[in-house]
């Protein structure tokens, strides 16, 4: 992933409902719009915080995350039957082309996403948006909520490692989605797009 992972040892944190006031799961599932027979993949997962409230409503949800401590910690919590476990970089996932219906990841963009290095306008093709296009079938969601560059930085990462929503957009465009809604909230911006 990008910038760096969630410490293991302050996993419990990502329990705590507060997480709610910056995503509820009514909007996560209202953006996401999952079907019964879907398969969408929680990037990022963490301990399952929002894999949990996203599993009752899907076929298949694979929770992706880099950190096998992570997973772990989400097997003792109790993970629904519908999760399976992914260890993997969002830059090369195991999945095959069109296999999934929808991805969401919330607070995790800054991790796995390359940060804009192009001097003269143009924004570079970042691997991990590149791969999401190439799992997410035609007409997917990818559904982005993540701290905003031009947020205050009291929760968070440090507002350095934050995407703004312009720059946020420009990379899910050049890797060939299709920014259906995006906007720019107190601490965080939400993207949908799809493919």
């Amino acid at each position: 992933m990008g910038f760096h992972t969630f410490p293991i040892e302050r996993a419990e944190s990502l329990e705590d409902p507060e997480r709610y006031r910056y995503c509820s799961r009514e909007e996560l599932l209202a953006m996401l719009e999952p079907a019964a027979d879907g398969v969408v993949a929680d990037l990022g997962s963490g301990t399952g915080f929002y894999a949990d409230d996203v599993a009752p409503f899907v076929d298949t949800l694979y929770a992706v995350d880099v950190q096998t401590a992570m997973h772990d910690y989400y097997r003792e919590k109790g993970a629904p039957d519908a999760v399976d476990f992914v260890t993997a970089e969002i830059s090369s996932l195991p999945f095959e082309d069109d296999q999934l219906d929808g991805a969401y990841s919330t607070m995790t963009h800054h991790e796995y996403a390359s940060p804009p290095t192009a001097d003269d306008g143009d924004t570079p093709t970042d691997s991990a948006l590149t791969e999401l296009a190439r799992v997410i079938r035609p007409g997917g969601r990818l559904v982005t909520v993540d701290w905003s560059a031009d947020g205050a930085g009291e929760a968070g990462p440090p507002v350095e490692e934050r995407f703004g929503l312009a720059d946020a957009t420009a990379g899910l465009e050049a890797a060939g989605f299709e920014i259906e809604r995006a906007c720019e909230r107190p601490e965080t911006i939400a993207i949908v797009a799809t493919r």
